[in-house]
């Protein structure tokens, strides 16, 4: 965008009319500024995506020890136990989530983005430290499930990305958002893998006297936790994004008539906002219908992470890749690394050249055609099976990433500024229980597919991968009318 004017040539609309900004309203200061400068604010985004990385990194990073954790706490009276117990451990956090995302939404469209996200990292300060320090299964459970009760950043961080700057910036910054939260479901487990039980593993650094031999597992969820007391500090300087008038938080008019008009964009005519549309969040179909798709892509996208590790450690006998931990590792340590050269370096020219919503339906499209080569690639070995892994994950993650970017901005276009910590929380609500659902669902059918590895009308492997591009069409089919009406451009 240059000289002011939008990509169809018209003049841009402020961000905020003079005659209503509003002495000491931290929203009115910085919409003036996004007024007057017309860049990318680096900065800003720099400290969103360092404190969405924090918050992220101890979602998974239990999950290489957790297994040796609920064996150390003895709960479970034989080894086989050890898998059931485990699972409620892991399952906590994202319960916990799906009850608390709405009224962290509520809290931050009421109090404001910034407190929502401080008291988020703090609690991951808190919670995840007291975590590796637990010794008892409840303990874990209860710690674990406060964490994932107290720390409301996603949904919020999202509103924020897009309010934080112009609105030609927005694809960044969600891109932003995506890209530092699967950067961190990477780091996150590697943390753990390489940090649990230190004095086992490097007893000349760590005696077995020491805290850190007493709780085996507290290293990765202090080393984490010092991470987040880092970001904590630099929230500081992040600026506020909601309008606080008079003390009570008021929309930007300007702002919000022309985003409500380009949400309702159809058939080349501006439809006038609706009151009901806004009043009720759950009867704004373009929202709904946009959180749904974005639900979708995630079953989608979590059955296929949960299949991917299982499918490559697994036998060549079971029709897997037969690689180690470490290769897969390294499978997804590159995958991560990529998308966040993508999203930094490739994306804003696609955003820019395409507009950020329009590449999700190719890059479902691409998705469901790379995944259908995978069970193919049981037939190689050596290094051209890790070469063409490496390249397929990567490609897959950020076909991923295109079009979980599309559909956060998709959401937060069909609501008004007011509304979207409320819409983002509904979207993480409901986004949870998908992905809580997606893992149990794809170790089934997984163990379904090892034990048919031959007969049917296809064998096991393929079939698993056929379902899981079942989930992809039908997020992909979802996009089209009469479902979704919202613009794609």
């Amino acid at each position: 965008m240059a000289g002011g004017e939008d990509d169809d040539g018209s003049a841009a609309a402020p961000l905020l009319g003079s005659k209503r900004r509003h002495e000491g309203c931290p929203g009115c200061r910085l919409d003036e500024a996004n007024k007057t400068n017309a860049g990318v604010p680096y900065l800003n985004f720099f400290y969103i995506w360092i404190v969405c990385l924090t918050s992220t990194l101890p979602i998974q990073s239990l999950f290489p020890y957790l297994y040796f954790m609920i064996r150390d706490l003895k709960i479970a009276k034989q080894e086989q136990d050890i898998g059931f117990y485990a699972g409620f451990v892991g399952a906590t956090y994202f319960v916990a989530r799906t009850f608390s995302s709405v009224p962290w939404g509520i809290f931050a469209d009421k109090y404001g983005r910034k407190p929502c996200i401080v008291i988020s990292i703090l609690s991951v300060i808190v919670f995840n430290t007291l975590f590796g320090l637990s010794t008892s299964y409840w303990m874990a459970i209860v710690t674990r499930g406060l964490l994932g009760l107290l720390c409301g950043i996603l949904g919020p961080i999202k509103a924020y990305a897009t309010e934080v700057c112009r609105k030609e910036h927005q694809a960044l910054g969600i891109s932003l958002v995506t890209s530092s939260r699967a950067i961190a479901l990477v780091i996150g487990p590697a943390i753990g893998g390489f940090l649990a039980q230190p004095a086992e593993k490097y007893p000349n650094i760590f005696p077995k006297e020491s805290i850190f031999g007493r709780f085996p597992y507290f290293l990765p969820c202090f080393v984490i936790s010092i991470l987040a007391t880092g970001s904590c500090i630099a929230c500081i300087w992040l600026p506020e994004t909601l309008h606080f008038h008079n003390d009570q938080k008021v929309k930007a008019i300007d702002e919000l008539e022309a985003e409500v008009g380009d949400s309702n964009l159809e058939g080349g005519k501006v439809k006038e906002s609706s009151d009901t549309s806004t009043k009720n969040l759950l009867k704004n179909w373009q929202l709904m219908s946009a959180v749904i798709i974005y639900c979708i892509f995630c079953l989608h996208d979590t059955a296929y992470l949960e299949t991917f590790s299982l499918w490559a450690v697994s036998s060549k006998k079971f029709r897997g890749l037969s690689l180690t931990s470490q290769d897969v590792g390294i499978v997804l340590a590159v995958s991560g690394l990529g998308v966040l050269v993508y999203q930094l370096v490739l994306y804003p020219f696609i955003a820019k050249s395409f507009g950020p919503i329009r590449p999700l339906r190719p890059a479902a499209v691409l998705s469901v055609l790379l995944l259908t080569t995978y069970p193919f690639m049981a037939n190689l070995d050596g290094m051209e099976l890790k070469t063409l892994i490496n390249i397929a994950s990567l490609l897959k993650n950020i076909f991923s990433a295109t079009i979980t970017t599309a559909c956060n901005i998709l959401q937060n276009n069909a609501v008004t500024q007011e509304q979207r910590g409320v819409a983002n929380g509904i979207s993480v609500t409901l986004m949870s229980l998908f992905k809580g659902v997606a893992p149990a669902a794809a170790g089934i059918l997984f163990s379904w597919a090892q034990k048919h590895t031959t007969g049917l009308f296809l064998p096991g492997d393929q079939i698993l991968f056929l379902i899981i591009n079942m989930v992809a069409i039908i997020g992909l089919i979802l996009t089209f009318k009469p479902f979704f009406s919202m613009s794609m451009r």
